[in-house]
Formats: structure tokens, C-alpha cells, sequence
């Protein structure tokens, strides 16, 4: 019996084949070779609806990617968005079927750090999905994005205090100039208060009796 073996001649083809060897029971001719059979794996695709109080802000999506390279997936997306549930995180791959399942099964049994999940749903998905790689590159923008309000900020917050660091050498030179009067004042007032005294003590004295 003769088995078709031009898919071998294909790249497409050698892309989608699982090829395992299955031997010829003893009971069959022993000169016979064994049989090379192939079994042609298709790619599936996956939606993941992630919900609970606390999906976003908690990295959930770089986490998800990261999984996702774990097991060489290839085209993967997700994103942040909002619903009567509350947050949620909508996900999507594309790969073969062992790997889609493998990433299925790290979705369902990890969660990042802080977050709160309450539901996660998986479906088919039908629609076009971005490289993993393309998506990656659409993050960093996302996070430079916001990155720049804050750093618009913080060049706000230097300029600000370098101004006030220049006023700070007036300042001293007027607090010194303060100190010196206080020092003038004192030497004024100092023979003045020591007249007065001697002068109570000896009325105090006059009284007693003691002059």
C-alpha cells in the first residue's frame, strides 16, 4: 500500500505536520517497515474574557504576553476595557492546537500579583489577530504615552526648586544682616537695664532698713 507524501514537498505543509512513527503489530509480516503516519495540525484561535474588581492597572495584559511567549504563540493581543461587570481584559491567540491549549490551561491557573478576578471565559474567535511581536511594540507606546505627562512634570517640579535654590544666598545674606542688629540692640540695652537694677536694689534695701 502506497502513502501520499507530497505534503513533504510543501513549507506550508511541513509547517502544519505532526509526524509520529506507529510500528506494525507482530502478528504482520516482520519484513514489512513501519507505518509513518501524519496527522495535520490546524491553527486554532482563542478569546479570553478576563473579569473581577481589580484587572487593570495590575499588569494583567504584559502577564498574559508573557505566557503567551512561554508557549510560542505566535500572534497574540489584549486589551483594557469596561462593561457592566466592571473591568475586564479581552485577549486573543492564535496558534496550534496543543500550543493554544497549554496557554489555556496558564490562563486559568495563574493570576498576576494584586489582581482580583472573578470570571474568565474562553471562545472561538474568528477575527484577524496581531503578531505577538507588533503587539509588544504597540505596549511600549502605550506606556511612553503615559510616561510623558509625568515627566513633563517632574522637569516642572526641578525648574521650580532651582529657582527657589537661587533666592536662598539673599536669603542668608538678609538673615545675617538681622542677626547683627539683634546684637547692636542688646549692647544698647545692656548699661541701661544695669543702672535700673542697682537702682531697685538699693530702694529695696532703703526699705529694710539695710542702707
Amino acid at each position: 500500500m502506497r502513502y501520499p507524501f507530497w505534503p513533504l514537498m510543501c513549507p506550508w505543509a511541513r509547517s502544519r505536520l505532526r509526524v509520529s512513527h506507529q510500528s506494525i503489530p507482530e502478528t504482520q509480516s516482520s519484513k514489512q517497515p513501519n507505518i509513518l503516519r501524519m496527522h495535520i495540525m490546524g491553527d486554532m484561535k482563542l478569546k479570553i474574557k478576563i473579569t473581577g474588581d481589580k484587572v487593570h492597572d495590575v499588569g494583567y495584559r504584559y502577564f498574559l504576553m508573557s505566557m503567551a511567549m512561554a508557549n510560542r504563540i505566535r500572534m497574540f493581543e489584549a486589551h483594557n476595557t469596561e462593561s457592566i461587570d466592571g473591568e475586564e481584559v479581552l485577549a486573543f491567540a492564535d496558534g496550534d492546537e496543543e500550543a493554544i491549549e497549554s496557554f489555556r490551561a496558564s490562563v486559568e491557573a495563574k493570576r498576576p500579583a494584586r489582581s482580583k478576578v472573578s470570571n474568565i471565559i474562553f471562545d472561538d474567535f474568528k477575527g484577524d489577530i496581531m503578531k505577538i511581536g507588533e503587539y509588544a511594540q504597540f505596549c511600549a507606546t502605550v506606556q511612553l504615552n503615559k510616561a510623558i505627562p509625568l515627566l513633563l512634570d517632574m522637569r516642572d517640579d526641578l525648574q521650580a526648586v532651582r529657582k527657589n535654590t537661587d533666592v536662598i544666598p539673599q536669603v542668608k545674606a538678609n538673615t545675617d544682616a538681622i542677626i547683627e542688629e539683634i546684637k547692636g540692640l542688646r549692647e544698647d540695652i545692656q548699661p541701661g537695664c544695669s543702672r535700673q537694677m542697682q537702682a531697685d536694689v538699693r530702694a529695696i534695701k532703703e526699705r529694710l532698713g539695710m542702707s
